[in-house]
């Protein structure tokens, strides 16, 4: 066990996952730098007094610039890295313009991997660190009506499986966490990138994205098993707190019995159950 207060960079911090690890880890004492997307989020994550960062994953220039006051506050120490901004983009994917898939990739991989990379030369200097995707059940168990979503998942966790093999040898551990349903903002992120993207143009699916709007703009939780935020700190503090954490840790029933469903069914069982429980966009 690890309990020294250590240097925590996070993003994603405007609400939901992220706000709930940036708050709960600096009350354990640790120095968190906050980073959001919103300048009127900083201010609010500031006015808690956090440290908060402004940076746009999906802009090459703002995160450098965010980079660059990041290595100021923390005197260009960062012992863990919290890889947590990403959205989706609903709909089909024959529905999804270049456009819209480009945009995804922009935040969820190409941004977060560019942040990455800046992140790993400090923790080759300091000796070691860890760093630490948040992945989803669909990562590895795709489902309808979430192509975008699921591409960009599944491409972060073959960047991190191959970083994990490629930072061993320099003390720097790598790990992803798998969350299911968590209560957060996200669907109402997710419909607005619905209505900006797919909602009003020509479709075959135009009956099931009819149910699916229901579903985004559903109050409370629209899936079973829901957890609330703190599932995936617990499972953040376990990494933080460890020397030796584990390559994955599954959070939220949903996960754990699609990993092993994964492993033991064939190909043909395994998607009758995701269509059955993606509900052709209900769920």
């Amino acid at each position: 066990m690890n309990a020294r207060t250590q240097t925590i960079l996070i993003t994603g911090c405007s609400s939901g996952i992220g706000y709930h690890a940036a708050t709960s880890l600096a009350q354990k004492g640790h120095k968190v730098i906050a980073v959001c997307r919103r300048y009127q989020d900083v201010q609010h994550l500031e006015a808690q007094g956090l440290r908060s960062v402004l940076m746009d994953l999906s802009s090459t220039v703002s995160i450098h610039n965010g980079f660059a006051k990041i290595r100021a506050i923390s005197q260009g120490r960062i012992d863990v890295l919290f890889n947590n901004a990403a959205f989706a983009i609903p709909g089909a994917v024959e529905d999804l313009s270049r456009d819209a898939l480009g945009f995804q990739f922009d935040t969820n991989v190409f941004g977060t991997q560019e942040l990455t990379n800046l992140v790993i030369p400090l923790m080759r200097q300091q000796g070691g660190g860890k760093i630490v995707y948040n992945s989803s059940v669909l990562g590895f168990a795709a489902m309808a009506y979430r192509g975008a979503y699921n591409a960009s998942k599944f491409a972060i966790e073959g960047l991190a499986d191959t970083l994990r093999l490629e930072l061993k040898p320099a003390n720097i551990h790598v790990s992803l966490i798998e969350p299911g349903p968590i209560r957060s903002r996200f669907r109402a992120n997710a419909y607005e990138q619905y209505q900006r993207w797919i909602k009003d143009r020509p479709s075959a699916h135009r009956q099931n994205y009819q149910a699916m709007e229901a579903r985004l703009e559903k109050e409370g939780d629209a899936a079973p098993f829901t957890l609330g935020p703190e599932a995936v700190t617990d499972a953040l503090v376990k990494i933080i707190d460890h020397r030796q954490p584990r390559a994955r840790y599954r959070v939220t029933f949903p996960t754990k019995l699609f990993a092993v469903l994964k492993r033991l069914l064939p190909t043909f069982w395994l998607d009758r159950i995701l269509l059955k429980a993606g509900g052709n966009g209900r769920r």
